[in-house]
């Protein structure tokens, strides 16, 4: 099973996350607002799904999630976990 570390930003309400596991995308950058926006990405719109997600911000090295400031972290963090390792075990 994947392993994800999460560390704090200077946002209180964005998490940096990154893995072992292997990228999170294979170049570049994503970046999301909406679900629509995000609709077909294999982390984007998954993630984007996930109440309380505000943005997530994808680069191969690691990911950031900011929440909605009423969002609190024990509630939206597990279910960004749970999206994560899904998508690394069907790799």
């Amino acid at each position: 099973m994947p392993d994800f570390r999460s560390e704090s930003t200077p946002n209180p309400n964005s998490l940096k996350i990154t893995t072992d596991a292997g990228p999170f995308i294979e170049e570049g950058m994503a970046s999301f607002n909406a679900v629509a926006e995000a609709e077909g990405h294999p982390l984007g719109g998954p993630i984007l799904r996930i109440p309380g997600v505000d943005n997530v911000f994808i680069l191969p090295q690691f990911l950031t999630i900011t929440k909605q400031p009423a969002a609190t972290w024990e509630n939206v963090l597990p279910k960004v976990k749970q999206v994560l390792r899904s998508h690394f075990e069907q790799d």
